[in-house]
């Protein structure tokens, strides 16, 4: 494994020589983002400059929850806690608590490394864990695997996500088709935070038959479905057949899509897809939904990966 310097932060480059041509990535230590990953030379996700930080949190690690916290505010044992809002524009506070924390290595081989980063107790947030990490290639792709082990006093809520914004090599993203199993859609609110659940079938957030990303706009959530082997899978497909999958192992119940114009490509804004694997939804730590309670001591561990189908 090589370290590349970079203003932001160090950087590793794994590489491993599969059965499907060469696979390469880059991860960051700031906030343990995928900056980029190809197979054979195809780009599986949106790279950008090692100089930059991830723009519009692209790779990175969202715990200890995903997505949104409506006002900063969630009850806990009767008593209203308020984290920092971290999302100005819509007063919420979003992502979790790590999305600017440098991770150390854990451990580091050519195809793998595993970053570790503590989230200590601060406002809002009275309690304390280790967090880990891992990256490790595959013949066509990489896999993604998340620990947490409670080292604090306290039962403490945890839920993960990550936010990779996904490629199929060099075709324009407007013309991809993205297809996903879902079920039901999260219904939001003007500062997308949610209202309940609706079926999908019949809807235009019904994903499972595939749908163009350029007639698309997204920024919304779905809980899905996994296939017959227990996997969670979508699917983005350029129009000569070759695609890009994101899977979930069966506790990712959660699925994410943010369509943006304003990535900023070589070339000026282009358009960018995320593919957000979740443990819970927005607004988990006021729901409950799909939140784990994490005793002291106690650990848990789930995978999600990239990979190009051969």
């Amino acid at each position: 494994m090589t370290r590349i310097a970079a203003p932001t932060g160090e950087q590793f480059l794994l590489r491993h020589d599969g059965a499907h041509g060469t696979v390469e990535a880059v991860v960051t230590e700031v906030a343990a983002a995928l900056r980029v990953l190809t197979v054979d030379g195809h780009a599986l996700v949106q790279s950008f400059p090692r100089e930059s930080t991830p723009p519009f949190g692209h790779g990175i690690v969202l715990v200890p929850w995903p997505n949104r916290v409506r006002d900063g505010r969630w009850m806990h044992r009767e008593k209203a806690l308020q984290l920092d809002i971290t999302e100005v524009e819509r007063g919420n506070a979003i992502h979790g608590l790590l999305r600017s924390t440098p991770y150390r290595v854990v451990e580091k081989w050519d195809d793998s490394v595993t970053l570790g980063a503590a989230v200590v107790p601060q406002h809002g947030w009275p309690f304390h864990l280790w967090t880990t990490v891992q990256y490790a290639l595959t013949g066509n792709g990489v896999r993604v695997t998340h620990s947490v082990t409670n080292i604090g006093t306290a039962a403490a809520p945890y839920a993960v996500g990550a936010h990779p914004f996904l490629r199929v090599g060099e075709h324009p993203v407007d013309e991809l088709t993205i297809t996903a199993r879902t079920l039901e859609h999260v219904i939001v609110d003007d500062r997308l935070n949610p209202e309940g659940l609706e079926p999908v079938a019949g809807t235009r957030f019904d994903l499972s038959e595939g749908a163009r990303v350029g007639d698309l706009q997204l920024d919304d959530a779905w809980r899905v479905e996994p296939d017959g082997d227990g996997v969670i899978r979508t699917v983005l497909s350029a129009p000569d057949g070759t695609e890009t999958e994101l899977w979930q192992g069966r506790e990712w119940e959660w699925l994410q899509v943010f369509i943006t114009r304003g990535f900023p490509g070589e070339r000026g804004p282009e358009t960018a897809i995320a593919v957000e694997p979740m443990t819970a939804p927005a607004d988990a730590l006021n729901s409950g939904v799909g939140l784990r309670w994490i005793q002291p001591g106690e650990s848990w561990s789930g995978s999600w990966g990239i990979c190009r189908p051969a």
